[in-house]
């Protein structure tokens, strides 16, 4: 069994595919076309104006009853689950999708076909590092209405224990068990999706599975049907020569595993999870799942990483340690002075990040406007000093930071906590999200106030030579 890469990857060429959407019934073409490091995995419908694209992220799911939708830039993408499995079982980190209709093709039900023409293409590792988030404690969730629970506990490895109990003679409760991602190729790409006789005349009534086809899907019959409710089944499926087998399986099919259902259901997990954006290391037990309640614990996951995650870049900050740049070096090095000299000492420097303090006085000219008895510092003062900060390590790793002006490119996914008021000391983490190329420097900014974060954003400047 060959181990999934810790490097970022991407497809070695594009891959089309060709289908109809499982509920939609609607032809569609799909293309799995290379991406760059750290890209992700988006969708891009190429059958819209403007071509607009869909993040692969939980946060823009839209409804989960039946299939995992996505909406996004006023588009969507149906069915997603099943690509996005076999993207995470083969460790594929950056992939633009292009499709020409609203719904991904279901093919054989399962994410084999996807598997396998990946395989053939070829994968290429690139040079970042994968991202990985570890669990350092339990999670758990509970869905009432479902009766779906969910538990994650810290591992190693990526493990997914998988329990269904439709109370059926036929499947009755089973188990299926991925030990770690490695597996997910020969143990559970290949398991089809799966409904009860009952759940199919339902969806063909509602309009629903135009696209369903006993090739496709496996349909379970666990009562007793008369010769002429199968004989309707014949005209609808077109199939002359249908019946149950002795498994109770529609049609001739036979069950690729004992545990088929068990094992597809553990499929739509790993899919749905990939939404959180990030390689999980992680046991997720589940009982009962559906695609709404994987959504529900992926969006659970998502929210416990980004608290961990902005924990991690708490900076400890002692007043009596000796500065790596007091405020004289840091005038030295930016171009700022009174009133807007925003960094009072710089505390911690490496490669990729930087740390430093601003000692919030009664007596910044700002307060006596914003606002009158009652002072706060403006956000926007919180942005500029987070960027004078980060333009310091910037203009370090140029070499010579008085041959350079530093200029504001563009601020994103700025976001204000608390309240900065006189007295608070902000402390603030700056972290290169990208090698500096052509002068252009982007960085992830975090500022706090002891250990509470008050604002954040992700900064672009550009460093021009004087």
């Amino acid at each position: 069994m060959t181990k999934i890469s810790d490097k970022q990857q991407t497809l070695q060429d594009a891959i089309s595919f060709y289908g109809v959407g499982l509920h939609t019934g609607k032809v569609v073409a799909m293309t799995f076309v290379p991406a760059a490091e750290n890209f992700g995995i988006k969708f891009k419908r190429m059958d819209l104006a403007g071509q607009p694209t869909i993040d692969a992220d939980v946060n823009n799911v839209v409804d989960s009853e039946r299939a995992t939708v996505l909406r996004q830039n006023h588009a969507e993408i149906h069915t997603v689950e099943h690509v996005l499995a076999a993207l995470i079982g083969l460790g594929i980190d950056n992939l633009l999708i292009e499709i020409d209709n609203e719904e991904a093709p279901i093919l054989d039900g399962s994410a084999i076909k996807f598997v396998e023409a990946i395989e053939k293409m070829g994968i290429v590792e690139l040079q970042a590092d994968k991202v990985f988030y570890e669990l350092n404690e339990e999670i758990r969730y509970y869905d009432p209405i479902k009766d779906a629970e969910f538990i994650a506990t810290p591992y190693k490895d990526y493990r997914i224990t998988t329990m269904v109990d439709y109370k059926s003679t036929i499947v009755g409760s089973q188990f299926a068990t991925m030990n770690n991602i490695d597996e997910f190729k020969t143990e559970i790409a290949s398991c089809r999706t799966f409904c009860f006789l009952d759940e199919l005349e339902q969806l063909v009534k509602h309009n629903l599975i135009k696209g369903g086809d006993l090739d496709n899907a496996i349909v379970i019959v666990d009562k007793f049907i008369e010769s002429d409710k199968l004989n309707e089944l014949k005209k609808l499926f077109n199939k002359p020569d249908l019946e149950i087998n002795k498994q109770g399986i529609l049609s001739n099919i036979e069950l690729h595993y004992q545990n088929e259902p068990a094992r597809h259901k553990l499929l739509d997990i790993v899919g749905d999870l990939a939404l959180i954006g990030t390689n999980l290391k992680a046991h997720i037990i589940a009982s009962k799942p559906g695609h709404s309640s994987n959504v529900a614990f992926a969006k659970i996951i998502k929210e416990h990483i980004k608290k961990q995650r902005s924990k991690q870049h708490i900076p400890k900050y002692n007043p009596n340690q000796k500065p790596i740049y007091d405020i004289n070096q840091v005038m030295e090095m930016l171009p700022h002075r009174y009133p807007f000299v925003m960094v009072d000492k710089i505390i911690e420097i490496g490669e990729k990040h930087i740390v430093g303090v601003k000692n919030v006085s009664f007596n910044e000219p700002y307060f006596e406007g914003h606002f009158p008895n009652n002072p706060v510092m403006p956000g926007v003062l919180q942005i500029e000093a987070m960027a004078q900060t980060g333009g310091i390590l910037c203009l370090q790793l140029m070499g010579d930071p008085s041959a350079y002006w530093t200029y504001f490119l563009k601020i994103e996914n700025a976001k204000f906590k608390d309240k900065v008021l006189p007295g608070d000391t902000l402390v603030f983490y700056l972290e290169l999200l990208e090698p500096i190329r052509r002068g252009i420097c982007l960085m992830q900014g975090y500022a706090y106030v002891g250990e509470k974060l008050v604002s954040e954003a992700v900064l672009m400047a550009q460093l021009v030579k004087k």
